[in-house]
């Protein structure tokens, strides 16, 4: 529907009244971060560190040469997060996420181009000429919800982003403790598999001399070839973990001849309250925060939808024309749409539909956090259980009773065989003490995980619990 006014000449105050809105509409603009300073400041109040862009071959250079600073030396859980950060090209990807969304928010705010038409028409000895300034005046009146419902949807998208950034961080920790307890039990395995190539050889010299059956000495050389596909097998996984690594990091070629530090760090004194993990992560889950300020986004597109279900186009534009031989005729021209065969309810009730499945995705989101956060905990608290027994006990108690039997043999008391078997399950305990170790590691990574952001799957629990005797095998 168009209704159109003509007014004196004398009038044209309104062309210069719209342009002077749409120049204000146009004033949105970028920010210097790009939205970055916001992810920078969270990530490096709960990592201490935190993501910058790589947009540049300064940039590029600069992340290069402090990646190569951090590798000089034996590279160590701090080091291997911040390369992390720096280096990680899937982080760079969702940092671009941040101009996208910004972009959004920018356009948001700015109105549509006026537009301008041109009309000559002749006949009869006469000529008429049209010029039309078009204006989207629907535009003008819902600028500012627009506006607000993007700078939401781009604060989420910082929270969604400085997630994936402390995602990586306790990713890049479990890598690496992962790498370092592969390497610390192929180290171990190495000395297993010496005291079985050890009994094989004494097992045949005293088989050849008589003094020794057959069946013991094939016993011996069993144990010798399992104890080598072991090792083999150790240092295959060794050889995995230390790739997850370097693919966590971003390292490529000679970059990925990193060393690693021998053994896992000590474990920590004592351990989080579970009080103070489910508060700390119901205030801070970034995911949470994150679906609020959508579900509030969708709330403002909502009452939008509303506003605008009977009249969603409305445009004013400005007229001057004149007819040869007679005056210029000025005035204005009002174009709208009639709601008659779409009154708007559809577009209304798929709003409304969003809008309630995002709130009930929100609650369900709320009651998976704390079941994340308590799941992630349990993990936490119990591998912590396993690795002081295997520190405090375990490992002691196979460590005396080596010592002892060491004195019955040096006694003569007990053969070879004897002190072989028991060193071998002695190696095998500490195997098992360097996995449950391993373990805690990996549930710390992943309870802060919970903490942040949407919570990883409890760390599992190592099944390597070899005693001396399943050890030794006979």
């Amino acid at each position: 529907m168009t209704i159109r006014f003509l007014s004196p000449p004398t009038r044209a105050r309104l062309p210069v009244m719209l342009f002077g809105v749409a120049f204000l509409g146009g004033c949105a603009s970028f920010s210097p971060d790009g939205g970055l300073d916001r992810v920078a400041s969270i990530t490096r109040e709960r990592q201490g560190m935190s993501p910058q862009r790589i947009q540049s071959d300064q940039d590029a250079a600069r992340v290069a040469d402090e990646v190569k600073r951090l590798l000089s030396v034996s590279l160590d859980v701090d080091g291997a997060v911040k390369i992390a950060i720096l280096n990680n090209r899937g982080l760079q990807a969702d940092l671009a996420d941040l101009g996208i969304a910004e972009a959004d928010l920018v356009q948001a705010g700015r109105l549509r181009n006026p537009g301008f038409t041109f009309a000559r028409l002749e006949g009869g000895g006469e000529r008429e000429y049209e010029r039309k300034f078009l204006f989207d005046l629907m535009g003008l009146l819902t600028l500012s919800t627009r506006s607000e419902i993007e700078q939401r949807r781009f604060q989420a998208t910082q929270l969604r982003v400085a997630e994936a950034s402390l995602r990586l961080a306790q990713m890049a920790r479990q890598a690496w403790f992962e790498a370092v307890a592969a390497r610390q039990a192929a180290k171990y395995q190495e000395d297993v598999f010496a005291a079985a190539e050890a009994g094989a050889v004494l097992a045949k010299r005293m088989a050849d001399a008589g003094n020794f059956s057959r069946q013991r000495q094939q016993r011996e050389q069993l144990f010798q070839a399992e104890t080598r596909a072991d090792l083999t097998r150790a240092r295959l996984a060794e050889s995995a973990a230390r790739e997850r690594l370097a693919r966590m990091l971003g390292l490529i070629g000679a970059q990925r001849g990193f060393t690693l530090p021998e053994r896992l760090p000590d474990l920590p004194a004592g351990l989080m309250e579970e009080k103070v993990v489910l508060q700390r992560a119901m205030d801070g889950r970034l995911d949470l925060n994150m679906t609020k300020r959508e579900l509030d986004g969708l709330a403002k597109s909502l009452g939008l939808v509303k506003a605008t279900r009977l009249v969603n186009v409305l445009e004013v534009s400005y007229l001057n024309n004149n007819v040869s031989g007679q005056p210029h005729s000025r005035g204005y021209e009002i174009e709208l749409s009639l709601p008659i065969f779409d009154w708007g309810g559809a577009r209304s009730a798929r709003a409304e539909a969003l809008y309630t499945q995002a709130m009930h995705r929100v609650a369900e989101q709320a009651v998976n956090a704390e079941s994340e956060v308590r799941d992630a905990y349990a993990g936490y608290r119990t591998t912590h259980e396993l690795a002081s027994a295997y520190r405090d006990e375990i490992v002691p108690l196979r460590k005396r009773l080596s010592e002892e039997t060491l004195l019955r043999y040096n006694g003569m008391l007990i053969g070879i065989w004897d002190l072989l078997a028991d060193t071998r399950g002695q190696v095998a305990a500490v195997n098992a003490a360097i996995q449950a170790q391993r373990d805690f590691w990996v549930a710390e990574s992943n309870l802060q995980i919970a903490l942040n952001g949407r919570g990883a799957s409890a760390a599992p629990v190592s099944k390597n619990t070899a005693t001396a005797e399943a050890a030794s095998g006979h």
